[in-house]
């Protein structure tokens, strides 16, 4: 079965052909990063615009590259939700129409379940059950997977998600968005040992999360050391974007360490954009191994929103049976314990 996935839930359009019997078989990305950059975070109706945009000619791409045609394939998957209502729209009057078209099945899929399965499309994946971290811009989510689609709510944050304190913290030093990997660059050129920030909520027990204190606290502590130009000196940044980063990794780490402890599972897999963070992996990894417990995630490409990810989760539903009734789909707010299982 050849599904060709649409990712279109904020500011970055992809596309893939996956194949039940042979794997991905390509994938195309456009990120709108610049687009949004001079606004210091994502303009939903530039977003959707832009959707419209990228959207078929990066298809048309796929399509030549794979040396398909749109008759050759045998059903559509397309983020229904979470994420900005019009972005999403976009990708479900796409996705929907072609099936209309195409007399094949449309499907939509929940975007954190893409990403929470985007490491199976790695080599060596991870075998259920499992604990998920779901960290990216709008969610900070522990959540027991015992199989696709049984999924149960560990814990989450109680205000800002990780990667949105990493870009507040980075507006705050005057950094380009996206803050996460500005700050992260940063970070590798900072003093370890200068500040230590907090780590909120790690003190008292449970697996819920808050970033807000910590963005306070490094507020105030730009505000400290600023400078006649409202910005501290150079060293005194990159310390600063090093203590941050710590903090925000120590705390995740903590909680993964006590959801591991809590089902007495021996594999964690990350997924998200804050997946990606370099800090983040060592540290979960060296964490791990003294409980005998293993770490997996998507390759740096697929961490970040991609078609690929929304293919494969679509796929599996519908080798499951599962289809959508034709019609346009979209859930901007869809918490992922209420999926069914396959």
């Amino acid at each position: 079965m050849k599904v060709l996935g649409l990712e279109t839930s904020c500011d970055e359009t992809g596309v893939a052909l996956y194949d039940t019997e042979r794997g991905l078989l390509a994938h195309r990305l456009f990120s709108q990063v610049e687009l949004h950059a001079e606004y210091g975070g994502v303009v939903p109706e530039l977003a959707s615009r832009d959707h419209v945009r990228k959207t078929l000619p990066l298809i048309n791409e796929l399509l030549a590259e794979t040396g398909l045609a749109k008759k050759d394939l045998d059903a559509i998957a397309y983020t229904a939700g979470p994420g900005l209502a019009g972005a999403l729209m976009v990708g479900s009057c796409i996705g929907s129409a072609l099936g209309y078209g195409l007399g094949i099945p449309a499907i939509g899929v929940h975007h954190m379940e893409g990403h929470l399965l985007a490491p199976m499309l790695e080599d060596e994946p991870p075998e259920f059950p499992f604990v998920a971290l779901l960290v990216s811009g709008g969610h900070t989510q522990l959540v027991q997977v015992e199989a696709i689609g049984e999924y149960t709510l560990l814990g989450e944050s109680l205000d800002d998600a990780a990667g949105e304190a990493f870009d507040k913290a980075a507006k705050m030093m005057d950094l380009d968005y996206p803050g996460g990997p500005r700050i992260a660059a940063l970070a590798e050129k900072g003093d370890v040992t200068r500040f230590k920030f907090p780590r909120p909520m790690t003190d008292r027990p449970g697996l819920d999360f808050s970033f807000s204190g910590l963005k306070t606290f490094t507020l105030n502590t730009v505000a400290k050391y600023a400078e006649a130009d409202g910005l501290p000196d150079d060293q005194t940044c990159a310390d600063i974007a090093c203590a941050f980063q710590e903090a925000v990794v120590d705390t995740l780490v903590i909680k993964c360490r006590r959801a591991i402890e809590q089902t007495g599972f021996k594999t964690l897999v990350i997924a998200g954009g804050v997946s990606a963070n370099t800090r983040l992996r060592e540290k979960l990894e060296t964490e791990l191994a003294k409980r005998g417990a293993r770490v997996f995630y998507a390759r740096h490409e697929f961490c970040t929103d991609n078609g690929a990810m929304i293919a494969f989760a679509g796929a599996q539903r519908l080798l499951a049976g599962q289809q959508d009734p034709m019609g346009i789909k979209v859930k901007p707010r869809w918490p992922l314990d209420t999926l069914g299982g396959l």
